[in-house]
C-alpha cells in the first residue's frame, strides 16, 4: 500500500503494480487533491483506502468517499485515524469514535480499518487503542512497525518493533475467528 495525494502519484504508484492506494488525512480535506486524485483512478481497479479529515468532519470524508465512487472505483474502504481537537492530551489524534461509528453507520458496506498508531501518537496506549477499535466491531488495523522504532525517520514515538507488534496482536481479544 501507498499513500497518494496527487494524480501524478497515482500514476507513478499504477506504473510500479502497488496493490492497495490510501487518500490521507490532510489531502481528503482538500476536495480539489482528491478530485485530482479520482480522475487519476478513472478507469482503474485498485482497491483505495480513505482516511478520515484531521478535523473533525464527516462530510469532508463523505465527500472524498463519493469522489472515489464516482471516478468508478469499487473496492472502497475507510481508516479511522483520530481527529486533531484542541487541548488534546491523551491521544496524538482523539479518536472520536463516535464520529467513525456515524460514518460506518452511513456506509455499512465499506470496510472500517483503525489506525491506532496515529490516534495515540505513543507506543504505550496503543494496545487500548486497538482494542477499543476491534471491540468496536472495525475490519482491520493499521499499526506501524520498524526494526528501530526509535531511529525511525518519521513517528518514531508510536512505532513498535515487529516482536512488539506479534505480541500485540496475540493479546488482542478478537470478537471473530476469522
Amino acid at each position: 500500500t501507498v499513500e497518494v495525494a496527487t494524480g501524478k502519484q497515482v500514476d507513478d504508484a499504477l506504473h510500479f503494480d502497488v496493490d492497495v492506494l490510501w487518500i490521507g488525512a490532510r489531502t481528503t480535506v482538500n476536495p480539489f487533491s482528491v478530485q485530482d486524485v479520482a480522475d487519476a483512478l478513472r478507469g482503474v481497479d485498485v482497491p483505495v483506502l480513505i482516511k478520515n479529515p484531521i478535523n473533525p468532519d464527516l462530510e469532508l470524508w463523505t465527500g472524498a468517499v463519493e469522489r472515489v465512487a464516482k471516478a468508478g472505483i469499487k473496492q472502497i474502504g475507510l481508516i479511522h485515524r483520530g481527529f486533531s481537537s484542541y487541548g488534546n492530551t491523551e491521544y496524538r489524534n482523539a479518536p472520536m469514535w463516535h464520529l467513525a461509528i456515524e460514518m460506518k453507520r452511513r456506509n455499512p458496506g465499506l470496510m472500517m480499518i483503525n489506525d491506532p498508531s496515529h490516534i495515540s501518537g505513543r507506543r504505550d496506549i496503543l494496545l487500548d487503542v486497538a482494542q477499543k477499535a476491534i471491540d468496536l466491531d472495525f475490519d482491520g488495523l493499521i499499526i506501524e512497525s520498524h526494526i528501530d522504532p526509535d531511529k525511525a525517520l518519521s513517528d518514531a514515538k508510536q512505532q513498535v518493533t515487529p516482536e512488539r507488534l506479534g505480541e500485540m496482536l496475540d493479546s488482542i481479544k478478537w470478537r471473530h475467528e476469522t
